[in-house]
Formats: structure tokens, C-alpha cells, sequence
């Protein structure tokens, strides 16, 4: 029997809806901000997919091309130097160097061999390399089996501070073609070989204070190899290549960029002369028993310098360590007091001002003077001299009296003019001002020592370019290193007139009674003048140190070269340590030996020198 349901009241709620849970409901906005996070993923997602691939799809090609292929730099070939004549003076000789990927290398312990049939699973798999592998190749690099285990095991922290190996590693540079193919003949995978160039330099220490040095990446160092670096090095090449599986280079996959050689360098050195000269310095720094020397060969007519040498010296060659005392250039870089090389320059002064004429009469008397609480003096008292008779007997009083004649400003216009002080513009690096007071905090006794060379410092270079006034008729050449087509203007410092007096003035420092009788040169007239200075120590002038010097041009008639030879430190024993005793002999045979070489005919007879006795007395000069 089926029983009725009761009926339901007005209003009221049934069983099941008293009873039942209200269904949940979610939020309309809960909805859009869910859409709108999905919808924001995907537009990021889309528009970095859009950027790399519009965009930027050069960095996926990037990604994917490092994993097979390699930017290979094409080392270009550095320009020669040559001498005036074309002689090779550095050149650069290909050779291979041996470089390795330790990234794409792993290595196996001892004992364990890699599998014929081994293949990488991924491409950042490395290649095993067995210590066998190891054994051989160090000995084909000559180098110890812990040295190539530990330049493969080297680790290096990237931008982020995480250790990687280096994708690039040298093993050996600068290896003979030969030794190279040995080494690659070995098939060790990770192991490549580059073409690089080595510099040479066929003279070796002769030239190596002109022609510098490069480090084993091929970049100057010092002399014109560096200061020419952008014209000596050119510009490197590159190739692109496909790396396989194991490591090695399959092919070519881009047109090869040949690399730039450099320009060749052809500079005005004569590579015979500066044979000669450093031969002949180093003789004269032995006999002198000398500890350093420089000399320098200038062109009279045109400043080209024609040799420049400097004692002690160094192999260019070698990579071995050098001590920079070797490496110093001193006729460029040294600094020092000329002494009575000064001495021309002041009678040029005083004849060009009309203080005095050639027929003046300077009193000397008593051969010493005083100035203050100072005193310096002659050798001996020379009496009444002229203007020659000052430069032959290198008369300190004489100079310093003439020095004195003219104004403060007027001697430093003088000595400025001259060149000292500043650079001679050589285009050769660290090159050395020297030191001229100003005018205004001249001492009377300053302005005599200075006219007679102390109390001012030069370089020797310097001083041979000052030569130049005498022997160019008063114009003073510019200095430099390359070949010239044609002289260059120079600076007219004194007249013609005066210039050419001070030039035949020079003559007799050379000639009997002169203090520099052991300069002449067979069949030549031959000027100049020697200089004696105390080399300064500590701030204080050393009683037994010193620095003599001569600087002089031949042929008197017409000049064709200007030698300046500096001893530094010669032995004192004997007394024997004067400008024209150490350095008078060696311009003797530098002169002879490059006028001979260059052809220059004669102005003299053949029985034009006195030359005086081993056992005769010095030409002393007062320092």
C-alpha cells in the first residue's frame, strides 16, 4: 500500500531543501585575474619566441654554432726595418704554436685507455684523452708530463664566480714548422697548431737600442718597435671552421678575411757604420776601463742619424730577462754635465751679440777666478788668449769671462735656441729634456759655470744636433730616424758669418797644442772638442767619477758627419781619464772608418798630423 506523501505548506521549504549544502559559486573576478595571469605567460612566451626568432636571431644561430664551429684568429705578418740600404735589420719567420681546448678535454685516470668506438652522447660531451696521449704529446712539446696534465686541469672563475675550463689554452709557442707537424702527427683530439711569426733581428745587440724588441705576441717593446706599432703590426686575419664530434677541424664554412701585413719601417741608419761604431766603442771602453758608453753618427747636412750605439747592450733576440740598465739608450735617455763641449756654443754667442770679434784679446790671468766664496781655474795660466785660443786650450776663465759679458736672458735665449732643455723630437721613446735653469734664478757664478758646461744638463744627443749650427752654417737640422729623400728646413740659430768662424775655430782644439791632438784623421781636417765633467753622485760631484766626451765633424772644408762619443766612468789611474785621451781615439776611428766607407774624398794631405807620443803629457781640462 502505497502511502501519500504529506502535502507541502505554503511557504514553506521541502525535506530536502532544509537539509541540503548551498552550492559553492566562484567569484567573477577570481576568474579574470586567473584568465589574465595565463594570458599574460603566454604573450611573454610569445614575444620572446617573436625576439628571438625577428629580433634577435642571431644569438639561437650563436648558441648553436659554438657547439660545432670556430673563430680562427690569422696572424698577420709584422713589416720589416731596414737600414738606408734596404738591409733587413728585424724581420718576422713563421712558426706554429700548439694550443689546446681544455673544455672539450677530459682526462682518464692512469691506465685506462679511450674506447675505439667512443661517441660523444651530447656536444658538450668532452673528448677522454688518455694519459698514453698525454706521455706523447708532452715529450713532442718538449715539456714535463705534469706540465701538460696541469694546463689541461686548469679551472678559472667566469663573471658569475663559477669555476670552467678555458675554451683556448697554449701549450708551446713559436715552434718549428717541423717539431709542429710531429706534434700534430700524434692525432691527440683537443690539440691544434696555429701559424704565428717570430721577429729576428740580424744584428742582434749591435742594433738592439735602435730597433727595440717584441714581446712573443708580437707587440713592441721598445725602441721603433714601438713607437711604430700601428705601422710595423698590421692586421689580423680570420677563419671560421667546423668542429666534428671528437674535436677536430673539418672544414672551412666561411670566406677566409686575409690577414693585413704591416708596413716596412726604412730607417737612416747605415748597418755598416753602426758596426764600426759599436766595434769601436767597445774597444774604447775596455782601454779606458770604462763601466758604460754611447756614441752617435749624424749626417751634417741633413740630421739623419746614420748610427747610434750604447754599451752595455742586449740580445733582442733572446727571451731571456735583461736588465734594464742594458736597456737604457743613453744617448737619447741619459742625462749628464758636458763640460767644455759647451764651450763653442758660448763663443758662438758672444761673436754673434758683437761682445767679441776673432782678434779679441780674453785675459786669463791667473789662470783661476773667483766669484763669491767660489774659485775655478785652468790647468795652468794661459795669459792673453783669443777666442780661439779659448776653445783650443779649452780655457774655463776664458768661457766663463765671454758667458759673462752677456745678459742673463739674452744666454738663456742662447742656450734655448740651441735646443738644450727640450726635446729634439727624435720620435724615440723616454726620450730625455734636460735641465736649464730659468734666467731669473741665475747667480753670477752660475751663469760663469754654465758657460763653460756645468750647472745644466743635456743629452748626447742633444749636444751632436747642436753641432749642426757649425757645420750647416749657422742653421741647426732637426734629428730623425728615417730616410729623407730631401733635407729638411732647419732653425737658423747665428749667422753664417759667426757659424762658419766658431767651425774653423774647432779646427785647432784638434791640431798640435790643441787638447784633442789625438782625433786627427789621416787626410782629413777634423773640429770639434773635448768635454771632462765630474759625474754627479748623491747630488754632490764626485772627485774620482767622471764623464769625458768628444764631439767633432770631418771634413772642416765641407762637412759630411758629426760623431759624439761619451765614456762614462773611465779608470782615473794614470791620469789618464780626459776627453782627449778616452774619447778623442775613438771618434778618430769612427770618422776614419765611415768617411772611407762613404767615399768622402779628402781635404787634407796625407802628411796633415802630429799625432803626440803614448809617453807624452796629457792636454789636461780643468773640471
Amino acid at each position: 500500500m502505497k502511502l501519500a506523501r504529506p502535502p507541502r505548506q505554503a511557504g514553506g521549504q521541502s525535506r530536502h531543501q532544509r537539509f541540503a549544502t548551498p552550492a559553492p559559486t566562484l567569484e567573477r573576478w577570481r576568474v579574470w585575474v586567473v584568465v589574465g595571469f595565463l594570458l599574460s605567460l603566454f604573450a611573454v612566451l610569445l614575444g620572446r619566441g617573436l625576439y628571438l626568432q625577428a629580433w634577435n636571431e642571431g644569438f639561437l644561430q650563436e648558441q648553436g654554432d659554438a657547439r660545432y664551429m670556430r673563430n680562427l684568429k690569422q696572424a698577420s705578418n709584422r713589416g720589416m726595418i731596414t737600414d738606408r740600404n734596404g738591409e733587413p735589420l728585424a724581420i718576422s719567420t713563421p712558426v706554429q704554436s700548439i694550443w689546446a681546448s681544455p673544455r672539450g678535454m677530459t682526462l682518464l685516470p692512469a691506465g685506462q685507455e679511450r674506447p675505439t668506438d667512443w661517441e660523444p652522447k651530447s656536444d658538450k660531451d668532452p673528448v677522454p684523452v688518455s694519459r698514453s696521449e698525454i706521455k706523447k704529446l708532452a715529450g713532442a712539446l718538449q715539456l714535463s708530463e705534469d706540465e701538460i696534465t696541469k694546463k689541461l686541469s686548469i679551472s678559472r672563475k667566469n663573471t658569475k664566480g663559477d669555476l670552467i675550463r678555458p675554451d683556448f689554452l697554449w701549450l708551446r709557442r713559436h715552434m718549428s714548422p717541423n717539431d709542429a707537424k710531429a706534434v700534430m702527427a700524434l692525432n691527440v683530439p683537443g690539440v691544434y697548431t696555429q701559424t704565428e711569426y717570430r721577429r729576428y733581428y740580424p744584428a742582434g745587440d749591435v742594433m738592439a737600442h735602435i730597433v727595440g724588441f717584441t714581446d712573443i705576441d708580437g707587440k713592441g717593446q721598445e725602441g721603433f718597435e714601438l713607437t711604430r706599432e700601428a705601422m710595423l703590426a698590421g692586421k689580423p686575419g680570420s677563419r671560421t671552421v667546423i668542429r666534428d664530434r671528437r674535436g677536430y677541424i673539418v672544414e672551412d664554412v666561411s670566406t677566409i678575411v686575409p690577414a693585413k701585413d704591416g708596413e716596412t719601417l726604412q730607417l737612416s741608419i747605415d748597418r755598416k757604420i753602426q758596426y764600426l761604431v759599436y766595434r769601436e766603442l767597445k774597444k774604447g771602453i775596455e782601454a779606458a776601463g770604462a763601466i758604460a758608453g754611447a756614441a752617435v753618427v749624424l749626417d751634417a747636412k741633413t740630421g739623419e742619424v746614420l748610427a747610434l750605439a750604447n754599451l752595455p747592450s742586449y740580445n733582442p733576440n733572446s727571451r731571456e730577462r735583461v736588465d734594464l740598465a742594458r736597456k737604457r739608450n743613453r744617448v737619447l735617455t741619459d742625462i749628464y754635465e758636458p763640460g767644455s763641449t759647451m764651450k763653442p756654443f758660448i763663443v758662438a754667442a758672444g761673436l754673434e751679440q758683437g761682445l767679441i770679434k776673432p782678434s779679441s784679446i780674453i785675459q786669463t790671468s791667473p789662470g783661476r777666478m773667483t766669484i763669491g766664496p767660489a774659485t775655478f781655474k785652468d790647468t795652468r795660466d794661459y795669459g792673453a788668449l783669443n777666442p780661439e785660443g779659448v776653445l783650443k786650450h779649452s780655457s774655463n776663465v776664458g768661457a766663463a769671462k765671454i758667458g759673462l759679458m752677456m745678459g742673463r736672458e739674452e744666454l738663456w735665449g742662447y742656450f734655448n735656441n740651441y735646443g738644450f732643455g727640450a726635446s729634439t723630437h727624435s720620435g724615440f721613446p723616454g726620450e730625455a729634456f734636460g735641465r736649464v735653469r730659468p734666467w731669473k734664478t741665475w747667480r753670477p757664478i752660475e751663469q760663469a759655470t754654465m758657460s763653460f758646461g756645468h750647472g745644466l744638463s743635456v743629452s748626447l744627443m742633444q749636444m751632436a744636433r747642436g753641432y749642426t749650427v757649425f757645420t750647416n752654417h749657422g742653421e741647426m737640422k732637426p734629428i730623425t730616424f728615417t730616410k729623407m729623400v730631401a733635407p729638411s728646413p732647419g732653425k737658423q740659430v747665428v749667422s753664417a758669418q759667426t757659424a762658419d768662424l766658431v767651425k774653423n775655430m774647432l779646427e785647432s782644439v784638434t791640431q798640435a797644442g790643441g787638447t784633442a791632438a789625438r782625433a786627427q784623421i789621416v787626410g782629413f781636417r777634423v773640429g770639434g772638442k773635448t768635454g771632462t765633467a765630474r759625474k754627479i753622485v748623491n747630488g754632490q760631484y764626485s772627485r774620482e767619477k767622471y764623464e769625458v766626451s768628444f764631439i767633432g765633424f770631418a771634413p772642416v772644408s765641407n762637412p759630411r758627419l758629426i760623431v759624439a762619443v761619451l765614456i762614462d766612468e773611465p779608470s782615473t789611474v794614470g791620469n789618464r781619464y780626459y776627453g782627449g785621451t778616452v774619447s778623442a781615439p775613438v771618434f778618430q776611428e769612427i770618422m776614419s772608418g765611415s768617411l772611407r766607407m762613404l767615399g768622402v774624398p779628402p781635404d787634407a794631405p796625407i802628411t796633415n798630423i802630429l799625432l803626440p807620443g803614448l809617453d807624452a803629457p796629457e792636454l789636461k781640462e780643468e773640471t
